[in-house]
């Protein structure tokens, strides 16, 4: 069994490639069903952490199974907030074939996805990004984004400003032209994009704020009091959801549903109609366009079968 520690999975996903294989994955499909959601009780004082389990598989390919913890309190111990492990296996015999670093699967794959609706929903000139949160999913937007639009001013907000001046300093050394956002309302009105990829539970960009033509990622979020977005941000905007699980489970749909603000009719599509082509996505300038994901298996499987198939010191 090949096994694939955190900088071997991570060489063996470059950003190029992983984008098309999670597009290929989505038009060709896979079996992927619920995931497995446990709430963890947090000890003394911290916030209640999460287990999931998340599985996927192509008849007669690959079947993949991640486990994910998250654990929002991991912050103030210096340690990431999410952890996982993902194993591959034959689809035919089940004979495990890889286990590869979770963690670099998720925060890749993420980051992946999310470039990969931008491709088909943000403004083709888009050159200005906002990103909220600088955590690990956070960092590699820009470096994503980078490779479906022309990014090159980066402007990052963190509730941690030390976090969000390192990774300012990070991006500036990889080309960037990266500042910290201290006013985020300013921020998030001077960006073409706008992506989220925080574990707030408080609404952090307001739908006032949002400028004709911005596209807003929210990736952050993926359970019902997980928040990075108010009402107002799906109020008159077009709407789309990597799958329909975001309806069910996530903060940033349920919250504007429940008020009356949005219907899940309103759901232009899903990532899978937009890779297969049955709606174009963007389609006018003027749109604002808003991406709400809550990460599926499909995506960790695609991931999982580039990197084991990547030629050796690929």
């Amino acid at each position: 069994m090949l096994i694939l520690d955190s900088s071997e999975t991570a060489q063996r996903l470059p950003f190029d490639r992983l984008i098309d294989a999670i597009g290929a994955m989505f038009v060709n499909g896979c079996s992927v069903p619920l995931r497995h959601s446990h709430s963890i009780e947090g000890a003394g004082d911290d916030l209640p952490g999460t287990l999931l389990l998340m599985p996927a598989w192509e008849k007669g390919g690959r079947i993949g199974i991640k486990t994910v913890s998250v654990f929002p309190s991991n912050r103030r111990r210096s340690l990431p907030g999410l952890h996982s492990t993902f194993i591959l296996l034959d689809a035919t015999t089940g004979v495990p074939l890889s286990m590869l670093d979770g963690d670099v699967i998720t925060s890749r794959r993420t980051a992946a996805a999310s470039a990969l609706a931008a491709r088909m929903l943000s403004r083709p000139d888009s050159a200005s990004l906002l990103l909220a949160g600088s955590g690990r999913v956070g960092s590699l937007i820009p470096d994503a984004y980078a490779a479906v639009r022309p990014i090159r001013k980066v402007a990052v907000w963190d509730i941690n400003a030390n976090s969000a001046e390192e990774l300012v300093s990070s991006l500036n050394a990889r080309g960037f032209s990266a500042a910290v956002a201290v006013d985020l309302e300013r921020a998030v009105a001077d960006a073409d994009i706008v992506s989220c990829a925080t574990l707030s539970t408080k609404p952090l960009v307001k739908g006032a704020w949002l400028r004709p033509g911005t596209h807003l990622d929210l990736i952050g979020g993926f359970t019902p009091t997980m928040r990075e977005s108010d009402d107002d941000c799906f109020v008159g905007t077009s709407v789309f959801v990597d799958t329909d699980e975001a309806l069910m489970k996530a903060g940033d749909l349920l919250s504007p549903m429940q008020s009356g603000a949005f219907d899940k009719a309103m759901v232009r599509a899903t990532l899978e109609q937009l890779c297969r082509r049955e709606h174009p996505g963007r389609k006018v300038r003027d749109e604002i366009t808003v991406f709400k994901a809550v990460g599926t298996a499909l995506e960790d499987l695609a991931a999982a079968s580039l990197a084991y198939d990547a030629p050796t010191g690929a």
